[in-house]
């Protein structure tokens, strides 16, 4: 069943766990998934690229999908990437097959819309060309990293949250005052903005933001379903304050060496995920792997 509006709260950008021969390990995924829900995850970002989603066949994909799908049976919302292809036919085919699968929002990498972050003007065709080529699917857009970043310019935004087609965004933007404008841009419609930025949780909470998907939520998730709900019941802005401070500083450690990072922290949580990637990366050094054990050791001191 499609949903006319998304879950406030945590949306983990979820990882893909790997065996060791570099095949998507299933077992591992569904302990993940198991993971987040069991930390009070709202809904689940899957298929981004935490996912290694450049780095899946799309046959990898699809099967990643309708395993999660079929495990979460519905007790979260799942958003999954789906504009994939070189042609504007070929991401409105991809989006198609992607929301077969279950998902309740298939979600558009705005800079694949376009061939270099110049041609920005041009993605409002494109975002047009999708919704007439897709019929009444819901959608979402990703501020993605990769290729390139392109922000979403508010008036763009509001546009695309009129049309009540669009559920879920994803802003990268790593700045409050950005993020303030383009929440009074989609102010009333069914378009919920989550934060990917640490450093900024609280203040984007405050600005009005539905919620968070940081990659950090990977090591942690509880901590950011912590604070959201803390926020939601009027606790002490100093108190929240102090432990916003304490995710920001934590941050740090979990950009070291990502994906791959958050896989050996999640082993040491006891999850049996291995330090397997797809994407070319340097093993840990010694100095890598005491700060994520000096980064283990004090989550369990203060959670």
């Amino acid at each position: 069943m499609k949903i006319k509006k998304l879950a406030d709260g945590l949306w983990p950008v979820m990882l893909t766990p790997f065996k060791e021969n570099g095949a998507i390990d299933y077992s591992a995924l569904l302990e993940l998934v198991d993971f987040y829900l069991e930390k009070g995850a709202s809904g689940l970002f899957a298929n981004c690229l935490s996912s290694e989603m450049y780095h899946l066949t799309e046959a990898e994909r699809h099967e990643l999908l309708t395993t999660i799908v079929n495990h979460v049976k519905g007790v979260v919302p799942i958003v999954a990437t789906g504009n994939f292809g070189t042609s504007m036919d070929e991401q409105i085919e991809s989006i198609i097959k992607i929301n077969d699968l279950g998902v309740n929002a298939v979600v558009i990498v705005n800079s694949l819309l376009v061939s270099s972050p110049e041609e920005e003007s041009a993605m409002v065709d494109k975002f047009y060309a999708i919704l007439d080529g897709t019929s009444n699917i819901p959608l979402g857009i990703y501020e993605c990293p990769e290729p390139f970043k392109i922000l979403m310019p508010p008036d763009l935004l509001s546009e695309l949250a009129k049309t009540g087609r669009f559920l879920y965004f994803k802003d990268t933007s790593c700045d409050t005052n950005q993020m303030i404008t383009k929440i009074k841009s989609i102010q009333g419609s069914s378009l919920n903005l989550y934060n990917a930025n640490t450093p900024t949780v609280l203040e984007s909470l405050y600005a009005g933001a539905s919620g968070v998907s940081p990659i950090s939520a990977n090591f942690y998730p509880e901590l950011y379903v912590k604070i959201y709900q803390l926020y939601k019941s009027g606790e002490n802005r100093e108190n929240l304050q102090e432990l916003q401070e304490k995710l920001t500083l934590m941050d740090a450690v979990t950009r070291i060496n990502y994906p791959m990072g958050a896989k050996v922290f999640l082993g040491m949580r006891g999850l049996k995920i291995k330090p397997k990637t797809r994407i070319k990366a340097n093993k840990l050094n010694y100095e890598e792997q005491l700060m994520l054990k000096t980064l283990f050791t004090y989550l369990e001191k203060i959670s």
